[in-house]
């Protein structure tokens, strides 16, 4: 067995699981981990933010947009206190980050001693916010708990895992076994699972299929059962472009709200399907079908009338047979979708300017592209209407929805995803949480087209405090840099527009120089978006079915 230090069991075991880039910034509690990915600069990059923060938001970018695992490193105490935002949506967003983080030295960990970046119970503290937290204790067992974490990370619902190690075990050698990467199972629903969902789907004439994060991977699984019971599929942020949103079948959330009214059956797979039981409404004459990997989600909020626990392709796959085999004649288009759809157009008329952007951006990035929306005007509008041409080009902060988290994550998806255009659409509020990582952009020539709608202020929260408080604003209105200035006093190409057709020139010139840069867009006050995504009840106690 080879000796090695703990630090460089751990790096040969990311490079082991395929992990070639750690995001990170230095402190001396990690000093012997850096020292290991110098040792082996040859096989694997650091990547070093202005901030914590975006260490962690980088990883998160680049899980996101591979759907495989990331790692970032930082200190112990204040160093993971400012990345656990990142973790946190990490957790609810189910992107396999693996944070590794500094600690104490071992002896006097949890003891009070004042020791630098010191905090009581770090572990206990993660484990909130992870799937699984775990301490290194020895060179010896290094690599097995890399390997046991991302086993963790990557198996069930995907999500964000933590190792600590003490300062002093960092730099301790002995000889080492690596342990190979874990074998990760995508296990099939129950066979009478399958049939009893397959017998419900088969009797509904008005089917619906919503999809979430936990659907990307199986595009084509879901498009062939779509296709198979014409059964329209409805994505919200993180299921958009689990079919191409330009499939006749493909449906926005608000699209999906009207035909929820009238669905007889609805295929849930891989989302928490918050909005539809908790808002929208469910009663007796809606059985519902949940596919999930997650057995504590399947009976969130009540018990479905059939639940398939399995890995969505794998799943979908067996249903797809199941339901190819009964192949009865009501399976015919929904009628209602022409009529949902010509409303919906119409609703998305009365959205300008920020439609008008969302053509601009979508007409200058390629198909292959990488959105990232911030919490902004144009990013909720976003949600609902730009185009997605396939799964994990649309990034979006989830339930969370972390005001700030974009830049730190597109630079993330950018250096996970060489050679691919990645556009950011941010508020000034936004933006600024992390305008130090231009910065970082330009270090590491990460060649992200931040565009920065700017209205002086946190415009959502101005706009709610203008129409539902009399216009009592407080802490809303903001100063702000020259945002052009600001960026090229980095070195960074700026851009400064005004309308759509600006912005469309802007950012083909940009995405011409593979370089990073930044596109300013004064704007005024934004039309409400929000009579589009709080939607009434339709179903249920509240409400009645509109059956036709």
């Amino acid at each position: 067995m080879p000796r090695m230090t703990t630090a460089e069991a751990v790096i040969e075991s990311l490079l082991a699981h395929g992990i070639d880039t750690l995001f990170a910034l230095p402190g001396v509690h990690n000093d012997p981990l850096f020292d290991a990915a110098h040792k082996a600069s040859d096989r694997i990059r650091v990547i070093h933010p202005r901030h914590e923060q975006t260490a962690a938001y980088m990883a998160l970018g680049a899980a996101l947009v591979t759907g495989k695992p990331q790692a970032f490193a930082v200190v112990p105490g204040p160093g993971i206190l400012n990345a656990s935002a990142a973790l946190l949506l990490a957790y609810a967003m189910g992107a396999p980050v693996i944070a590794l983080v500094g600690q104490i030295p071992s002896f006097a960990i949890d003891q009070g001693h004042g020791h630098l970046h010191e905090i009581h119970d770090q572990i206990g503290l993660l484990r909130h916010i992870v799937k699984s937290g775990e301490r290194i204790r020895s060179p010896a067992e290094a690599s097995e708990r890399v390997a046991r974490a991302i086993e963790a990370a990557l198996s069930g619902r995907v999500g964000p895992v933590a190792l600590e190690c003490a300062i002093d075990v960092w730099g301790q050698a002995a000889e080492v076994s690596l342990t190979a990467p874990l074998p990760i199972t995508a296990p099939c629903a129950d066979p009478d699972a399958i049939a009893s969902a397959a017998a419900i789907l088969a009797r509904a004439k008005r089917p619906l299929i919503v999809v979430g994060g936990g659907a990307l991977g199986a595009g084509l699984e879901v498009q062939a059962v779509a296709e198979l019971l014409h059964a329209p599929v409805s994505s919200f942020r993180r299921g958009r472009g689990t079919i191409p949103t330009d499939h006749p079948l493909a449906v926005s959330f608000t699209e999906g709200h009207a035909l929820w009214k009238t669905a007889d059956a609805v295929l849930a797979i891989g989302t928490r399907l918050y909005w539809q039981q908790s808002n929208w409404g469910v009663d007796d004459a809606l059985p519902i079908v949940r596919l999930d990997i997650d057995p504590d989600e399947i009976g969130r909020f009540r018990k479905p009338a059939c639940g398939l626990l399995g890995d969505a392709a794998v799943t979908l796959r067996a249903l797809w047979r199941a339901l190819k085999g009964q192949a009865p004649d009501q399976w015919q288009p929904n009628p209602h979708l022409p009529a949902v759809k010509a409303a919906y157009a119409e609703r998305l008329g009365r959205q300008e300017p920020p439609m008008g952007f969302l053509r601009a951006i979508r007409a200058a990035l390629p198909a292959d592209g990488i959105y990232v929306e911030d919490v902004t005007q144009v990013g909720f509008a976003s949600r609902l209407a730009l185009p997605v041409p396939g799964p994990r080009l649309f990034l979006s902060p989830g339930y969370q929805d972390t005001l700030g988290w974009g830049y730190g994550t597109a630079l993330g998806a950018a250096a996970a995803a060489p050679g691919r255009k990645v556009v950011l659409v941010s508020g000034d509020g936004g933006f600024m949480f992390q305008a130090a990582e231009l910065a970082t952009a330009m270090h590491h020539k990460l060649p992200v087209v931040a565009v920065v709608f700017d209205d002086g202020a946190f415009g959502n929260v101005r706009r709610i405090q203008a129409q539902g408080y009399g216009n009592r604003l407080i802490a809303s209105d903001l100063t702000n840099p020259d945002f052009v200035r600001f960026a090229e006093s980095f070195g960074m190409v700026a851009f400064k527009v005004y309308s759509p057709d600006g912005l469309e020139q802007a950012l083909r010139a940009a995405f011409a120089l593979n370089a990073p840069a930044l596109v300013h867009v004064p704007v005024g006050e934004m039309p409400s978006p929000w009579d589009m995504i709080l939607l009434p009840r339709v179903r249920g106690p509240e409400g009645r079915p509109a059956l036709p």
